[in-house]
């Protein structure tokens, strides 16, 4: 495989891993499998990391990365979550906060991409949001209970702050609405 189509290739591992994922929850609802899963989380988000640091660093960015790299981000940590819901490991209403500013924010990003604005970068709170949020589903995961609620709750406040930023950020976008 030429380099160039590396860092989409794990964009594509991370898109085909989650229905191996919601399997795996599905199927067997065991501490070892829930383990296992999480093993899977984990190396389906340092892909997340890594093929956007590959393309980077090679100058190899695509319009099939921009696009598909954080859509898969999104779709693996939205069904994580939502299979935590099924397994009752974490609140409906926490995950359906997170579901639905990961949903407001990439309108937002598509909102102004349509305007001709500026693309919003990851600021740190998103970044800590991402971090969060991920070391919340693995620790729940491997039944870390009280870290693993204390981490949800963490992403769940950058969640909110990183959502308020990235909509203050755009706000030129909405200046006229209510007019």
């Amino acid at each position: 495989m030429k380099k160039e189509n590396i860092p989409n290739a794990l964009t594509v591992g991370r898109i085909l891993v989650i229905p191996v994922f919601i399997l795996l929850l599905t199927m067997w609802n065991t501490k070892a499998i829930h383990i296992l899963a999480a093993v899977i989380f984990a190396v389906a988000s340092i892909t997340d990391y890594l093929d956007g640091y590959l393309a980077r660093k090679w100058k190899v960015v695509s319009n099939f990365g921009k696009f598909a790299d954080p859509m898969a981000d999104k779709i693996l940590v939205m069904t994580a979550f939502i299979m935590l819901v099924e397994l009752k490991m974490a609140p409906a209403w926490v995950v359906a906060v997170i579901v639905c500013r990961e949903l407001a924010v990439t309108g937002l990003r598509l909102l102004l991409v349509e305007t001709g604005g500026t693309v919003l970068a990851a600021a740190m709170p998103g970044k800590i949001k991402t971090f969060s949020q991920m070391f919340a589903i693995i620790f729940l995961l491997c039944h870390f209970t009280l870290i693993g609620q204390i981490l949800l709750y963490i992403a769940l406040f950058f969640t909110l702050y990183s959502g308020y930023d990235y909509f203050k950020g755009a706000s030129f976008l909405f200046k006229d609405t209510f007019k």
